[in-house]
């Protein structure tokens, strides 16, 4: 993997006429290609088998609680933001199985099948998708900075990780809540791809992250870009991170959740919030899961499945004494301070990517930059007040 700032590949141009070659190219080397397209008035990832299944030439609309899609240019096949869903759907499944128990001759036998994991190549993810999956890496692959205690591997995603190819599509046109920039994780990816590419009119500049990307590009029909595409290229990014749909403040933000546990801001936004849970199931980055245990009598078989969980939940914190988050002002609180905060600690990180998810999904638009600034502006002010260290700094 190539680190930020020391990337031996050119950039290279790709003509969009030969994107259905490159598709084929995947699929021959045993890819199964995941890209963005429309579905139910919803861009989401989904396998592909051409070129001609991406969500070409619509454009989205995002603001808080708010979602749609309408006509864009034709020219352009990644003219929308990110959707409902990212790459954690698939690294980390909302349901598995982890082992059954057959019932053999009065005895439970343990069954567990071998780890199948697939071959993906995620093909048009954002900048800020790729730093979701490093946060998760962290978690479920044991990739913790230097100096911190490693955790066990999980079986399956690391091998669904070490098995993937990563194509990344530079953001252009931020979304409605977007803030990346503010997070360090975009517009452009720097590290951590095995291919980014930068959409012109004509074509893509890409650029090679790994020897398995560059393997690829030769595979493509290529040519070096005129010093105009390059320009354009890096103009393209330029402006969209001076257009962030949204900012965070993030000076001293560990700091200035951890001295305003009892805010007043917390019970105004848990007399908004649902306890739906959205936001974490959209969120790139969220990890909790639970198990449940079911049997068939039919088959003699129990089986046990792990599934996403939410913190939001009634449930999640529940002991033998009762739920110990019991409001939602304690759930949202505890969310929030998590994301932006006591991350670090954990992980050498900050949760939270800024890709806006949480904000467009929430069905009353609850918006946790300004649920932030709101905390900010009406606290005295943090001592120490500097920036939190970038994503891409951590891992230098």
């Amino acid at each position: 993997m190539i680190k930020a700032g020391t990337n031996p590949y050119p950039r290279k141009f790709f003509p969009k006429v030969a994107l259905a070659a490159m598709i084929e190219t995947l699929k021959s080397q045993g890819y199964t290609v995941i890209a963005p397209t429309l579905c139910r008035d919803v861009v989401k990832l989904r396998p592909i088998t051409g070129s001609d299944e991406i969500a070409r030439g619509v454009r989205d609309v995002q603001d808080g609680g708010h979602y749609r899609l309408e006509q864009g240019d034709e020219a352009l096949f990644f003219d929308c933001a990110v959707g409902p869903d990212s790459a954690k759907a698939y690294f980390f499944p909302a349901r598995q199985e982890l082992f059954a128990l057959d019932i053999e001759r009065g005895r439970f036998v343990p069954h567990q099948s071998r780890v199948q994991t697939p071959k993906l190549a995620l093909f048009g993810l954002r900048p800020c998708d790729l730093a979701a999956i490093r946060v998760q890496d962290r978690v479920f692959a044991g990739t913790e900075p230097a100096g911190r205690k490693q955790c066990e591997a999980e079986l399956y995603y690391s091998r669904a990780r070490a098995e993937s190819l990563l194509i990344v599509v530079n953001c252009t046109r931020p979304g409605g809540t977007c803030f990346c920039d503010s997070m360090g994780s975009g517009p452009k990816a720097v590290e951590g791809f095995d291919v980014a590419m930068t959409e012109l009119r004509s074509g893509f500049v890409m650029e090679a992250g790994s020897e398995t990307g560059m393997s690829l590009l030769r595979d493509l029909p290529v040519r070096d870009p005129s010093p105009a595409e390059l320009e354009l290229a890096d103009l393209k990014t330029d402006l969209a991170s001076k257009h962030m749909g949204r900012t965070l403040d993030t000076r001293g933000i560990v700091e200035l959740l951890d001295s305003n546990i009892e805010h007043p801001r917390w019970d105004k936004v848990a007399a908004r919030c649902l306890s739906c849970g959205n936001c974490t199931m959209v969120c790139p980055t969220c990890f909790c899961s639970t198990v449940s245990d079911s049997s068939d009598l039919a088959v003699k078989r129990a089986t046990r499945t792990r599934h996403w969980e939410s913190c939001f939940t009634h449930r999640f914190s529940y002991t033998t004494t009762g739920p110990h988050r019991h409001t939602i002002r304690g759930r949202y609180r505890h969310w929030m301070r998590h994301k932006l905060g006591t991350w670090w600690e954990q992980f050498g990180t900050s949760g939270c990517v800024g890709c806006g998810r949480c904000i467009t999904w929430c069905p009353v638009g609850i918006d946790l930059t300004e649920e932030t600034a709101a905390i900010r502006d009406s606290s005295p002010k943090v001592e120490h007040e500097a920036n939190f260290p970038l994503e891409s700094e951590v891992t230098k």
